[in-house]
């Protein structure tokens, strides 16, 4: 509103008069338009008046004003000087109803810059009178007009917000984030967190996830990362074999913090069939000092010793695995031990191993398995690789989602 207090404060004598000591054309009244004489039993209160706007004294000035308005036979000269005084009194009153009759009287005088500077004035005097309903109708009449004020599009963003009008607030920001990315430029931290508000309050879950993903993306925190996965199993539809998964993004934005945490997720893995990054897990937990410490230090330790062992056991039977995965109908058994390849180091040998499962191109769950084989790429260093893998994950059952996530957080961790 800083843009508004400057304009109250040069607001004093909006019209130009030809009487000594009257005020200027500092509101935007141009001097072509603004040439009428004003005679003096309706200059004197008028000047009056003036002055006690200059003083601060607005409700005083719309007093005096009356007395200018009882001079009969006033030409439409005289009223354009009255109703420019009455303009500047008001606003400095907070009275917009006001301000916006005496812009009725004046705009044929103004020029088009002058009157939508004049509208900027009403809006936000509105706005700070509470009226979100009048506060809309001026901002909308004012870009209507050819108006662009980045401070009127924030008035109308804030009486839509009062209004709990989030249908125009979703549609509008949603259009203003479009244009900024199309135009490759960044959107705004605050802009993407109305457009975040906006979705949740319409209940619009893809544009709030559109908003999410774009403020990871551009304004990436661990707190946001945190807030994020932290409800993700509790949407409608995200299935429960992806609880791991939702481990792998804490883990992968450091969000994994309690030793409880590390201990489901690498007996998590270890079940799923992947020993050798359950190992990755608890080693990481026990140089973070999170895991190996206080009475149960000593489970901890076990726990890696028996991932150790499973590894080993995976290792001795890589064979087998290999020749039950490769006879399979599906790729599914292929893309799964190709990844536990690859979290065991075995990098180009699983890959391999994944690229032979998706050429099978028969799956249980075919977005399960392009999943999977962009979380192989990524963690082999191929992340272009995985980032288009990942992006032909189309599920609705939580692996859209986090393939999604995955190409954010790849993305940032490329930077």
């Amino acid at each position: 509103m800083k843009a508004l207090k400057s304009i109250v404060a040069v607001a004093v004598g909006a019209l130009a008069l030809s009487l000594n000591g009257a005020p200027g054309a500092e509101f935007g009244m141009s001097q072509a338009a603004a040439q009428d004489t004003v005679r003096k039993e309706v200059g004197t209160p008028l000047g009056e008046a003036s002055k006690l706007v200059k003083a601060g004294k607005y409700k005083e000035a719309l007093a005096k004003l009356r007395d200018a308005e009882a001079v009969g036979g006033r030409t439409p000269g005289e009223n354009n000087a009255i109703e420019g005084v009455r303009f500047s009194a008001a606003m400095g009153a907070s009275d917009p109803d006001t301000m916006a009759r005496s812009f009725e009287v004046l705009k044929a005088k103004l020029g088009g810059p002058q009157q939508l500077q004049y509208m900027e004035a009403i809006a936000g005097t509105y706005l700070r009178a509470g009226n979100a309903a009048k506060t809309l109708e001026w901002a909308n009449k004012y870009f209507a007009a050819g108006g662009s004020s980045a401070s009127v599009k924030q008035m109308q963003q804030q009486a839509q917000f009062k209004s709990g009008d989030m249908t125009a607030v979703l549609k509008d920001t949603l259009a203003e984030v479009q244009a900024d990315e199309k135009a490759g430029k960044a959107p705004s931290q605050d802009k993407l967190n109305i457009l975040l508000y906006a979705a949740q309050k319409k209940g619009d879950a893809a544009t709030e996830s559109y908003a999410v993903e774009r403020l990871l993306n551009y304004y990436p925190r661990k707190e946001l990362w945190a807030q994020v996965l932290g409800g993700l199993q509790g949407k409608k539809g995200f299935a429960s074999r992806f609880t791991m998964d939702v481990y792998r993004l804490q883990l992968a934005t450091g969000n994994l913090k309690t030793a409880d945490d590390y201990m489901e997720a690498a007996q998590l893995a270890a079940q799923a069939g992947y020993p050798d990054e359950g190992k990755k897990i608890v080693e990481q937990g026990l140089s973070a000092n999170i895991l190996g410490q206080g009475a149960e230090g000593a489970r901890h330790k076990r726990l890696l010793d028996l991932m150790v062992k499973k590894s080993n056991e995976a290792k001795a039977d890589a064979a087998n695995a290999e020749k039950a995965a490769k006879d399979a109908k599906t790729g599914d058994e292929l893309v799964k031990l190709g990844l536990q390849r690859v979290f065991a180091g075995d990098k180009a040998g699983g890959l391999a191993l994944v690229d032979a499962g998706m050429a099978k191109d028969n799956f249980t769950r075919a977005d399960d398995a392009k999943f999977y084989q962009g979380l192989a790429y990524y963690n082999a260093g191929e992340t272009s690789k995985a980032i288009a893998a990942w992006r032909g994950v189309k599920g609705t059952d939580g692996s859209g989602e986090l393939a999604r996530l995955w190409q954010v957080q790849a993305r940032s961790a490329k930077k």
